[in-house]
């Protein structure tokens, strides 16, 4: 032995978490020893853990496995790494208790990978959790070939040529200014950024869309993000302007980066001025003037307001009043059939039915269903449900009631958004419903997202398809040699970790689901997969259950997942019921012998021949085939009852 070793050995006794403990025992850098715990109904426990192995704690329900395995060992190790933060981020994570246990020694970072839920953010989703999306981001965003999203064709740079003939395309006296955008979406002052446009001569700037003169003492919130564009000319169209335009657009070019905004004034003659014309360098549709800003990642997050689908905002969906549950009965007279106003004691809304029925010609007595579709969309929608101008052409001989009638399904809306009453709007909560956005249907993302393709496929073609199928088509991707030297390593470990879904037993499931709605089981092995691709060592995992709700063929590769993560360097506490897991296991804790005050004492410990061979094990009797569950002989009769299910399109 050497003179270190020797040394350590004879180490005096120290103080350790309050308690007196002698020096460490030469075997315990491989093990993780707990002395006297008695969390819940656990009886003075003293247990020694090998590190390194799968360990798979089992027993009765009741018995306290997850008292020995969550509430005192993941739970001291997370006490332990909260106390080594500093005092300021401790007071963000609260005060954790320390659990009923003497000592805990040998103890590594802990991880728990239990059944909640992942999370319940609607933002959240199987590719987001488990980081496969931000790979794609980083791949379109890089690699990926833009598209019209009008005409999908090839989007290819534009001249200054060509965005000076669609500028005089415009009629004749439109005033206009050219726009460089020089700041999009970035946090700071910009104080340098505004001090050298002004010594370079120009006069005013668009901040966050109102006009400055760069004379004044321009102040910008450092906390907030801003968007800065130049004011390089302002003209009225006119014949002759050509050349000015073209040096002007430039001008405009060189500063923003390729980027040229044409936006046009309000004047007697053009009260509402068309939306800004966005021209580029780099990328824009020749017959539709579609135009693609530069490529990037942050164009394909639906948690970003550059990529998100402007009408849900990257949501998806919208919640919205429906009209069959505001309308539940079509046979009621239309007096009673609006169930939200039905109840109310209020003459204002029945008046307002009558003066409506009386512009549209018809008798507030009249069931629901016999009313025309139209006189349904006016009560509903207002009389100008998709405010076209011909709507309010014909509008304007109609009487100023009907006209200014916006419909139940927007007063209702005004109603919810305005009231301070959660009162009211938990009752009118009742009526509304997720419907799938009617922009991007359900995709999230801009249609200049949308249309870009990487290969064959654009990115919903990937995220909407089940994990199975999204491998395949990833495998067999075309793409051209610079394609393939940039997106190399991102197809790596997206290829990586798509494999990790499958191991688990995940591969039905598609990116875009959202997390909320994933099972227990489900939301545990994503996590289990993440931590896989994450390639930590060294690390304490503790698992409650991971092959419930997994069929049976699949479990197989789940034992597999979970070796190559202890195999990795990672100690593995299993809480399982599962005999197939109990069998692969390298060392097995029997937990009991029976539940609440009758169990919290260890039974068993060792290998399998140990724990078939406890006389006091009930797990052991069991698999051993001493005890066995008999099936019986007649099944029970059922009572012909039946229960339906239709129309189920969850």
């Amino acid at each position: 032995m050497s003179q270190r070793a020797e040394s350590s050995n004879n180490q005096p006794s120290s103080s350790r978490n309050g308690h007196h403990v002698t020096a460490s025992h030469p075997n315990s850098l491989n093990t993780i020893r707990i002395r006297g715990a008695r969390q819940h109904n656990l009886k003075n426990i003293d247990l020694e853990l090998p590190r390194d192995k799968l360990i798979v704690f089992t027993g009765v329900s009741g018995s306290g496995k997850s008292s020995l395995a969550f509430d005192t060992i993941f739970a001291e190790g997370q006490r332990r790494y909260v106390e080594s933060l500093s005092a300021y981020a401790r007071q963000f994570l609260g005060q954790l208790d320390k659990p009923d246990v003497d000592a805990i020694e040998g103890l590594s970072p802990a991880i728990s990978i239990d059944q909640k839920s992942t999370s319940h953010n609607p933002r959240s989703t199987v590719g987001t959790v488990t980081e496969i999306y931000d790979y794609l981001r980083l791949l379109y965003g890089r690699a990926g070939e833009p598209h019209c999203p009008i005409c999908d064709r090839c989007i290819a740079p534009q001249t200054i040529d060509e965005m000076c003939d669609r500028v005089m395309a415009l009629p004749d006296g439109t005033r206009f200014h050219i726009l460089a955008p020089v700041v999009r979406g970035k946090k700071g002052t910009h104080r340098k950024l505004l001090s050298s446009l002004a010594s370079e001569g120009f006069i005013r700037v668009k901040v966050n869309g109102e006009i400055l003169d760069l004379s004044e003492n321009i102040e910008l919130d450092k906390n907030h993000t801003h968007n800065i564009e130049i004011v390089v000319d302002r003209l009225i169209k006119k014949p002759g302007l050509e050349e000015r335009l073209v040096d002007s657009l430039g001008t405009c070019l060189r500063h923003s980066e390729g980027i040229a905004i044409i936006e046009e004034l309000p004047s007697d003659d053009n009260p509402e001025p068309n939306p800004p014309i966005v021209f580029s360098e780099n990328f824009a549709c020749p017959e539709h003037g579609a135009v693609m800003e530069e490529l990037s990642p942050r164009l394909f997050s639906f948690n970003s307001p550059y990529g998100a689908c402007p009408n849900c905002h990257g949501l998806g969906s919208l919640r919205t009043f429906a009209p069959e549950l505001v309308v539940p009965d079509a046979k009621a007279p239309v007096y009673c059939a609006i169930a939200p106003w039905s109840d109310k004691d209020n003459s204002y809304y029945l008046s307002l039915l009558c003066s409506v029925a009386d512009s549209c010609g018809f008798d507030i007595d009249t069931p629901w269903y016999r009313l025309k579709p139209e006189q349904q969309q006016i009560l509903l929608y207002g009389n100008e449900p998709k405010g076209t101008a011909d709507n309010k052409k014909r509008d304007a001989s109609k009487d100023n009631l009907r006209r200014d009638f916006k419909g139940v399904i927007s007063m209702l809306q005004r109603q919810y958004e305005d009231t301070g009453s959660d009162l009211i709007k938990q009752k009118l909560e009742q009526y509304r419903v997720d419907r799938p956005c009617e922009v991007c249907h359900g995709k999230r993302l801009k249609p200049e997202a949308l249309s870009v393709r990487l290969g064959q496929y654009g990115i919903v073609d990937l995220t909407s398809i089940s994990i199975r199928e999204c491998r395949e088509r990833i495998d067999n991707l075309q793409l051209s040699d610079r394609q393939f030297q940039i997106s190399d390593l991102a197809l790596r470990e997206i290829k990586s970790r798509l494999q990790f879904l499958l191991d688990v037993g995940l591969d039905y499931l598609t990116l875009d689901r959202p997390a909320m709605t994933l099972s227990g089981g489900e939301a545990q092995r994503i996590r289990l997969a993440t931590q896989i691709g994450s390639g930590l060592t060294g690390v304490l995992y503790v698992l409650d259950e991971p092959s419930i709700g997994l069929h049976q063929r699949d479990n197989s590769r789940l034992l597999q997942t979970l070796t190559k993560l202890r195999d990795l360097g990672n100690t593995l506490i299993v809480v399982e019921h599962d005999e197939e897991t109990m069998r692969s296991a390298d060392h097995i804790i029997d937990i009991g012998p029976g539940a609440g005050v009758h169990g919290g004492k260890i039974i068993s410990q060792g290998n399998l021949d140990e724990l078939l061979a406890a006389e006091e094990s009930l797990t052991g009797a069991y698999l051993s085939g001493k005890r066995v569950i008999e099936t019986p002989a007649e099944r029970r009769r059922g009572n012909g009852k039946t229960i339906s299910i239709q129309n189920a399109r969850r």
